[in-house]
């Protein structure tokens, strides 16, 4: 099928942000986006966690917050799709507006607050589908909940079993007091519930950590020594940003809210390659922020990202990116004369220590 987001951009352009996504959503579920025909270059593929990846390239948490369109975004060509956030209970979020598009920075401000159809939702839709392709579940906490460590293994018991990873989002920005879940005490103790109950009924799902990139040194040496310590299966670095970058243009800059996209790529990237260098290399991790094209991608995986993921890029450009991000990827790879992806995670910090 050709690819028509050319032909819809403008229309899409014309209304507001959270309209245009429900109706991209609405586009996908109807099967209008059709399916990628190309196969994904031999390069690509990776084994991690027991699971086989076609490609390293996934879509971020808060796409399909409830798992409306998984298998579509599969058959677009994703190597995995990660749904959620999902809260135990449903929860309508923060007041809208609460999406903003800053399209001179390729950049969003979103502070949807968690906004989820609930556990109910997203687990009788995952108990629907076939299980084809490799999807993972982002979990969260009810704004109004008081115990924070019981939303998360409410939603491990419920998902576990029907989810190929798990992510808990300890890193929003829009929800309060969220983000003190990283501190390391807190967070230990809530990682090795979250194990022992997976553990308990008896999923292999690997359990990961979602942290954020407004981290202050001393935060990132406590989250990299918990994850040693707990065995967690895996970071992902990491959610939007509530820092703003000098020059940025758009009008809608000074909006509340986490910032993601273009100007969170260099920071992001950043913070993986430190998260690679304090767990040793031990701690598969996967790169988010601000990936745009296959030199990003690679860059994320050099600097120690096994798995990358995207969703920003894609409001701009369409979900043709998918398939440059994936042909520019392989086609570094094989400049580098690396023979998969899994040969050059991490690569920057073996050159960095050879020249010191």
């Amino acid at each position: 099928m050709p690819d028509l987001y050319p032909l819809v951009r403008p229309l899409l352009r014309a209304l507001p942000p959270e309209t245009a996504h429900r109706l991209t959503l609405m586009a996908l579920a109807a099967g209008l986006a059709g399916a990628s025909r190309i196969a994904d270059p031999p390069e690509l593929r990776q084994r991690l966690w027991g699971l086989d990846f076609p490609n390293p390239i996934g879509i971020a948490a808060g796409f399909d917050k409830d798992a409306r369109v998984p298998d579509a975004l599969l058959r677009l060509g994703f190597g995995f799709v990660e749904v959620g956030t999902v809260t135990p209970r449903l929860q309508p979020g923060n007041p809208r507006p609460r999406l903003f598009r800053l399209e001179a920075d390729g950049a969003l401000i979103n502070r949807m607050g968690f906004n989820s159809g609930g556990l109910d939702t997203v687990s009788g839709r995952l108990s629907a589908r076939t299980r084809r392709g490799i999807v993972g579940v982002n979990l969260g906490k009810n704004r109004d909940s008081e115990d924070a460590a019981d939303d998360y293994l409410e939603g491990v018991r419920r998902v576990a079993r029907l989810a190929d990873y798990l992510v808990v989002n300890v890193s929003s920005p829009n929800t309060p007091r969220l983000r003190d879940l990283q501190a390391r005490a807190v967070l230990d103790t809530l990682l090795r519930q979250l194990l022992a109950a997976r553990d308990e009924i008896g999923s292999h799902a690997p359990l990961l950590v979602k942290i954020a990139p407004d981290l202050a040194p001393e935060e990132r040496r406590d989250i990299a020594a918990v994850a040693l310590a707990t065995q967690i299966d895996g970071i992902i670095v990491a959610n939007t940003t509530v820092a703003r970058p000098q020059g940025l243009r758009s009008t809608a800059a000074g909006e509340t809210g986490g910032l993601s996209g273009r100007p969170l790529f260099e920071p992001s990237t950043e913070l993986l390659g430190e998260m690679f260098r304090l767990t040793e290399g031990r701690v598969p991790l996967i790169g988010v922020g601000g990936v745009a094209n296959g030199a990003d991608a690679y860059a994320k995986i050099r600097a120690g990202a096994s798995l990358v993921q995207l969703y920003t890029a894609l409001v701009f450009a369409g979900p043709g990116l998918l398939g440059q991000i994936k042909a520019g990827l392989a086609a570094l790879l094989r400049h580098d004369g690396f023979a998969s992806v899994a040969e050059a995670v991490g690569t920057d910090h073996a050159k960095l220590a050879a020249i010191s």
